[in-house]
């Protein structure tokens, strides 16, 4: 069978494999058997197509040398975008698409397709792959790319220096027609600017262009595509030239000359005046030194600097001045360019120059120290009165005013030193520490006592010197313990010392223990040599149950001249320890341990005291709880009396025994506290003292006397205007006694014995004591008759 290939221009040729090359291969191989040869055929129509066609169509057939058009073949289609932008008719064979396409997507398709037998099932032929190609159309503007474009290049640039090259691309197929041939052109800019039409290179069309007539251009640049042609698109970039500076400009100053006036009390380091010398030039073209030519007397008394910020030129003043000596400086200043450019302009234009006059000023001037610090040392043990040092300081003036001298408080506030008006001689006042101070920087005043009394001052620092006068102590309160299972030689304690003093060549510290007659049987201290020392146990029986504790005086000596000695006690407790080998330090626990209980016992015990403590207190207050109530109740008893009387008259009850049944007026209910006690007790006597004379009285009058029908009025009265009373009306006993009772008079005021009254016989017995009841309420405090 011969395989038979329809190439369509245009198309795209499958993959297929040579039946001769198999047979070469056979032959080679030296095959004896004939072998059935391959058979496999296409037929291809057009494999093209166009993009961005919304329109579904047919574009290009497959068909196998084995379809005779019975519809026995079926084609299969795959690869990229089968189904879902290819689709293929399983009858004909025919490819259409399914949607437009996009070339700068997609510029092409791989797709595998197969021939089946229907009622086999089985392929015809291997599966064969081919590749559908997008057609590109101008569809993508030109854009620019690195945007924006920004160049500079220096002034004065000859014609034709490259200033920038702009580059567009274009998404279209720059194989297929003009769609991607751009073309570049000038839209502003020009005539000091043009470009190349190809590639886009801008370059300088204007010779000698100045940055100080212009320093900036803006460039528009177009790019076009189809070469340019109508129909084609462009866009559009600004390319930002600025020209850069030279040195094509030198100094000039402004004046031929400058004066300035500066006092002769100037210190130095002042600034005597500014001068520039302009120059169009910028940055680094235009960095330019000053320099001064003194006169013949000037003797560099002034000097100048160039502000790297403004590039004036700053005088200075270099040396003192003094009036009576020079009173007027004239010198020249001369400005060169620091970048000298002979491209542009000869080396004599780079440099000019100026006058200066400076005229002094004569000012009254503060008398001057001959030295600008004084700087001294003195040992702490420097006795009071010793001298320090001595300051001097003298008046320039020609008058020559004395000059005392003084301590300025605020730099010594200790009043450590005191200072000789007269020559300037500086001794202690007060004991030195230098642990306390080690450094006195004490400012002395220098003061004319005629004129204008100007002053001046200088600092003086004082260095203390050190001095072994402080003993060694250890670092920290140690609490050192010990484990009842200690062994013997084990470490207990790491101790360490602190001196204030500070030796030059550094501390060292000595530790050993009191020197006794007898070796300590229990603890021995360890020196080890660094300043540090370890308490060792000797032996291995300690128990609390033996000893608590132990005292162990450790000595410590340092090494200064001469060495001080200190006795330092430490406690060393025997603890009962954990299994972790830690003591308890405080809390629960360690009381525990300190009485030789369990936690737990220790524990219960405080629980059942706080709860007999809480018990107690609270039996306490509900005892004072009942006995208020106690004292608040009062028993009432409700009598007739008269339409006339009020029903606020108070009563007296009878006490205990049968007088009970008398207690008719109820409900009982305790008054209301009154809060000024004392004053009621003080109306109370009185009361008592108007009932003891009303009943008095009433054995000779009868009920319906006017004095005993206005002693009931008057208690009535008192009781509406008193708030305190009870907010209630109860009727309460009459209290009238009259003479004809067979019983008698149960009044007590008659006898000496206001607390007990006399038997009498009667015929109905009754309680011969009762007690009136308190007129203003208060039933704590009956009185009895």
């Amino acid at each position: 069978m011969v395989t038979v290939f329809s190439i369509i221009p245009g198309g795209v040729l499958s993959d297929m494999r040579g039946t001769q090359a198999l047979e070469a291969q056979q032959l080679a191989q030296g095959s004896a058997h004939l072998h059935r040869r391959l058979k496999r055929g296409w037929i291809w129509k057009q494999l093209f197509v166009p993009e961005e066609d919304p329109t579904p169509r047919v574009i290009g057939q497959i068909k196998s040398d084995s379809d005779r058009g019975e519809f026995s073949i079926k084609y299969v289609l795959s690869g990229e975008g089968a189904g879902e932008v290819f689709e293929i008719d399983e009858f004909s064979g025919e490819i259409k698409t399914l949607k437009k396409l996009d070339r700068e997507e997609k510029a092409f398709y791989v797709l595998q397709a197969q021939a089946i037998n229907r009622k086999s099932n089985e392929p015809e032929e291997p599966q064969s792959e081919f590749i559908i190609k997008v057609q590109d159309i101008n569809d993508n503007v030109p854009q620019f790319q690195n945007e924006p474009y920004v160049s500079s290049i220096p002034e004065m640039s000859p014609t034709g220096t490259t200033v920038a090259q702009v580059t567009a691309t274009d998404a279209d197929d720059p194989m297929f027609g003009n769609n991607a041939k751009l073309i570049y052109s000038i839209l502003q800019g020009e005539p000091y600017f043009s470009v190349e039409p190809k590639t886009g290179i801008i370059v300088t069309s204007w010779p000698n262009m100045d940055r100080e007539a212009r320093e900036q251009y803006l460039v528009v640049v177009q790019v076009k595509d189809m070469l340019g042609l109508d129909g084609g698109y462009s866009s559009s970039t600004t390319v930002t030239v600025s020209l850069t500076d030279v040195n094509d400009n030198g100094p000039t100053f402004q004046h031929h000359m400058y004066a300035f006036v500066v006092p002769e009390n100037a210190a130095l380091g002042t600034t005597v005046g500014r001068i520039m010398a302009d120059d169009g030039d910028i940055g680094i073209n235009a960095r330019m030194t000053y320099s001064l030519e003194d006169d013949l007397e000037g003797s560099s008394t002034f000097i100048i600097k160039t502000d790297p910020s403004t590039q004036e030129g700053v005088v200075l003043l270099a040396k003192p001045l003094d009036y009576e000596t020079k009173r007027r400086f004239v010198m020249a200043a001369e400005a060169v360019n620091d970048h000298v450019d002979t491209r542009f302009l000869p080396s004599e234009e780079f440099t000019d120059r100026t006058s200066l006059k400076i005229f002094v000023e004569d000012v009254d001037e503060a008398p001057v120290f001959l030295s600008p610090v004084y700087e001294w040392k003195i040992p702490e043990n420097a006795a009071v009165g010793t001298a320090v040092g001595s300051v001097s300081a003298r008046d320039t003036d020609t008058v020559n005013n004395p000059i005392r001298y003084s301590i300025d408080k605020r730099s010594d506030t200790t009043k450590a030193f005191k200072i000789d008006p007269n020559n300037g001689t500086i001794t202690v006042a007060k004991a030195l520490d230098r642990e306390t101070t080690n450094w006195h920087n004490v400012t002395i005043e220098a003061k004319e006592t005629t004129q204008n009394h100007l002053s001046s001052s200088v600092v003086v620092f004082i260095k203390v010197l050190d001095i072994n006068d402080n003993v060694p102590r250890l670092a920290r309160d140690y609490q050192p313990y010990i484990c009842e299972g200690i062994q013997a030689g084990e470490l207990i304690q790491l101790l360490s010392a602190v001196d204030p003093d500070e030796p030059v060549e550094g501390h060292h510290f000595y530790f050993s223990m009191v020197p006794a007659k007898h070796i300590n049987p229990n603890f021995t201290i360890r020196d080890n040599q660094d300043n540090t020392a370890s308490i060792v146990a000797r032996r291995s029986t300690f128990t609390r149950k033996d000893r608590a504790q132990y005292l162990l005086p450790v000595v410590l000596t340092d090494s200064g001249s001469p060495a001080l000695t200190s006795t330092s006690t430490l406690t060393v407790s025997v603890c009962s320890c954990q299994p972790a080998g830690h003591c308890p330090s405080g809390g629960v626990e360690a009381l525990a341990l300190s009485m030789g209980v369990s936690l737990q016992t220790l524990l219960a015990v405080l629980v059942c005291l706080a709860t007999l403590t809480v018990l107690s207190i609270l039996m306490v207050v509900l005892r004072r709880h009942r006995r208020k109530q106690q004292e608040g109740l009062e028993v009432a008893t409700e009598l007739e009396l008269p339409d006339t009387v009020s029903q606020k008259v108070l009563y007296y009850g009878e006490a205990g025994g049968e007088g009970a049944d008398l207690d008719f007026c109820q409900p009982v209910v305790p008054l209301r506290p009154h809060p000024r006690r004392r004053e009621r007790r003080l109306r109370k006597e009185d009361v008592r003292a108007s009932i003891r004379m009303s009943l008095r009285e009433s054995h000779l009058i009868g009920p319906d006397d006017e004095v005993f029908r206005q002693f009931i009025l008057d208690r009535l009265a008192e009781a509406d205007q008193d708030p305190y009373v009870p907010p209630f009306d109860c009727l309460r006993t009459f209290a009238y006694e009259g003479s004809g009772s067979s019983t008698g008079s149960l009044s007590s005021l008659e006898s000496s014995d206001l607390e007990t009254v006399p038997e009498q016989p009667v015929s109905n017995p009754r309680p011969h004591l009762v007690r009136l009841t308190p007129w203003c309420g208060a039933a704590e405090e009956d009185t009895v008759f």
